[in-house]
């Protein structure tokens, strides 16, 4: 079996013998994999009438448990976006419906962010349909393969969440 990336290594091989490319043969295939992903993320969430960032911040607002709710600066981290667009971010889920904001009980000049009962269904519908899709794109491997190989993206995973860098790329 063979797929583009090899048909791309093959041609830099090639091109570029002088060059160790076989970090190509990985890093290339999560690169094309994560295209995919974010294809098949968008169609779900077309089809549940969100935007990316809402549901990044439904879901975090979800997986908090009950009462479903979280201060901004908790979202912040969450979502790891900048204080001015989670507001922005707040005010539209708010406008649509599927948050409210609450005084914070502990802070007198805090709110707490909790989901609606709409905003739950909506993220809950979305989350279901999105896990019936990855299971579909995982379908080619085997259960042990997918642990396998989530043991292995973990493994590459981990120095850059644990870096205090927020971006150790730039």
């Amino acid at each position: 079996m063979e797929d583009e990336v090899d048909r791309l290594v093959t041609a830099w091989a090639v091109e570029r013998p002088d060059l160790d490319i076989e970090p190509l043969h990985v890093l290339s295939r999560v690169s094309r994999l994560a295209r995919h992903l974010d294809r098949a993320r968008r169609a779900v969430f077309v089809a549940h009438d969100l935007e990316s960032w809402e549901f990044d911040v439904l879901t975090a607002l979800r997986r908090a448990g009950r009462p479903y709710q979280l201060s901004p600066g908790r979202l912040l981290r969450a979502t790891l976006v900048t204080s001015g667009t989670m507001t922005n971010r707040i005010d539209r889920l708010a406008a649509a419906g599927l948050v409210e904001r609450h005084p914070d009980p502990q802070d007198k000049r805090g709110v707490q962010v909790r989901l609606t009962e709409a905003g739950r269904l909506r993220v809950d519908a979305a989350f279901a349909d999105l896990l019936d899709r990855e299971r579909d794109l995982l379908g080619g491997l085997s259960a042990a393969e997918q642990r396998q190989l989530a043991r292995l993206l973990r493994t590459l995973i981990v120095p850059f969440d644990e870096s205090t860098d927020p971006d150790p790329l730039a």
